[in-house]
């Protein structure tokens, strides 16, 4: 498939904490894994003209991955109506940790996308509560991640069509924090784990669940479908 991967890319370039697990930027941390199956891989970043997302870009993209946290503000919105359009057309989104925050998930849910939060490195543990789930294949009941960022519920978003991880913290909270939804022809997970001061994605369970998330949300082969005016498929006798 051809995979994009988009991150804002400003953390890194901010903070030497952040660029020394992320040397290359959280987009080509993710994007290096995923070419290992093979993937056609094109990363974009926030600064990119037009952020990297030119229509010629997301046509060509089946599966889109999304990081950003600090300039969700900054997304102009020609671009996001461009992502939006293209997910209802059937491209697949992933969006990442601080994701569910930004202008194009917040769009594609309708709600405010809120969550409460703690930065404590606190040890994660994500449970599987879809084990058949193909997102979850080839994890064993939970991943425990050492030190992540809390995330809290309530999280305000719609109730997901699948919920696939649910977390738990050390503080005691617990986040659903694998959620699939469809919106159009478009498949959409959400997954949480990824604060960009931890290196969540060099974990390799963490790596497998986007790997399966990427194969999951693949466009499908059936035709958009038409709309607007039709033509009877049958003869309609007059009144």
């Amino acid at each position: 498939m051809n995979v994009t991967v988009w991150n804002e890319f400003r953390h890194e370039q901010e903070s030497g904490v952040v660029a020394k697990i992320y040397p290359k930027g959280i987009h080509e941390a993710i994007a290096s894994f995923l070419r290992e199956d093979g993937h056609t891989l094109k990363t974009a970043t926030l600064d990119e003209p037009e952020h990297g997302l030119t229509d010629e870009v997301l046509n060509e993209t089946d599966v889109l991955v999304w990081w950003g946290h600090k300039a969700h503000e900054e997304v102009a919105d020609e671009v996001v109506d461009r992502v939006h359009k293209r997910v209802l057309e059937g491209m697949g989104l992933i969006v990442l940790h601080s994701g569910h925050f930004s202008k194009v998930f917040k769009k594609l849910m309708g709600t405010s996308c809120d969550l409460k939060w703690r930065e404590a490195d606190e040890k994660e543990r994500l449970w599987v509560v879809s084990p058949s789930h193909p997102i979850a294949e080839g994890v064993g009941e939970y991943i425990e991640l050492e030190e992540e960022e809390m995330y809290g519920e309530h999280f305000d978003i719609p109730t997901p069509d699948e919920l696939v991880f649910m977390s738990w913290f050390e503080g005691g909270e617990v986040f659903r924090s694998g959620c699939t939804f469809n919106r159009g022809s478009g498949k959409i997970f959400y997954f949480r784990p990824g604060h960009e001061s931890y290196p969540t994605y060099e974990n390799k369970e963490i790596q497998r669940v986007i790997r399966n998330a990427v194969e999951w949300a693949a466009p499908s082969k059936r035709a958009y479908p038409t709309y607007g005016n039709a033509k009877p498929l049958e003869q309609i006798s007059s009144k």
